[in-house]
């Protein structure tokens, strides 16, 4: 459904993103983290076309990015950090606009029940500027979510949002993967992409470091200490151990031992 090949992207002399390959099949949650500047965004950019890659493929169920933008992008749903939303529009009226951009059939019906889905029924007729940052948030997501997509990006799907949309959230991301959806998630809080995620894609420096299920990840860390968390596993992949200070406060310290090698 989402397949990287040899992805390569380069700005000026950095390489940002060095050969990177995966693949996410219908019905896999893929949790993509990594330490900033280990190439998430810049993958993810690539992968939805916002930039082009230096070099290598992007396929969107069997449609390549470059070679078939439109194609691709009618399957696709990108949900980035920060709403971009039209400050003009209402919540109606921004479902019933990109509704009409994909060609929705029946947006009424498509728009009132992500409305109840995500909790934003009663705020049809509000205006961005009156939403508070989770409403925002919530909106971003049925706007790319109304024309079912088959392959859905997230970007810090949770910032700005309350416990009870948080949970609401991961119940609407779980149904989608199970309806036969891919997903991709990048986000800093392992938790929520532990508790999620089917796979795990941890980046560093623009490399694929590891990739698999938490159990294969663990068992290809070493020094582990029974079950390890994604947190965890996190810091001991990436050359980090957490410490405690004198004064209890958490702090990382670099690792001696060599990077894992990915399964």
């Amino acid at each position: 459904m989402i397949e990287v090949v040899d992805l390569r992207k380069t700005y000026e002399s950095h390489e940002a993103v060095r050969g990177l390959t995966f693949s996410v099949p219908p019905g896999e949650v893929l949790g993509l983290v990594g330490p900033n500047g280990a190439g998430k965004t810049t993958t993810m950019r690539c992968i939805t076309g916002i930039i082009p890659p230096t070099a290598g493929r992007v396929l969107i169920c069997g449609r390549d990015v470059q070679l078939d933008p439109v194609g691709a992008k009618q399957e696709l749903a990108f949900i980035p950090d920060e709403p971009r939303l039209f400050e003009y529009l209402t919540v109606r009226e921004h479902l019933a606009f990109v509704a009409r951009l994909y060609g929705v059939k029946d947006p009424k019906t498509r728009a009132r029940a992500l409305l109840e889905e995500l909790e934003l029924a009663g705020k049809e007729d509000a205006l961005p500027n009156t939403l508070s940052r989770g409403m925002k948030q919530k909106l971003a997501i049925a706007c790319g979510l109304i024309h079912e997509p088959r392959a859905i990006m997230f970007d810090e799907p949770l910032t700005g949002l309350d416990p009870v949309a948080i949970r609401r959230i991961k119940e609407s991301i779980r149904k989608r993967a199970a309806a036969g959806a891919a997903i991709i998630i990048s986000s800093h809080l392992l938790n929520l992409v532990e508790a999620i995620a089917t796979r795990i894609l941890l980046l560093q420096q623009g490399q694929k470091l590891l990739h698999g299920t938490i159990a294969e990840i663990q068992a290809a860390v070493p020094d582990l200490q029974g079950r390890a968390d994604l947190e965890e596993i996190f810091m001991r992949a990436t050359g980090y151990e957490t410490s405690a200070t004198a004064s209890g406060r958490m702090v990382a310290a670099p690792e001696t031992s060599a990077s894992p090698p990915t399964p």
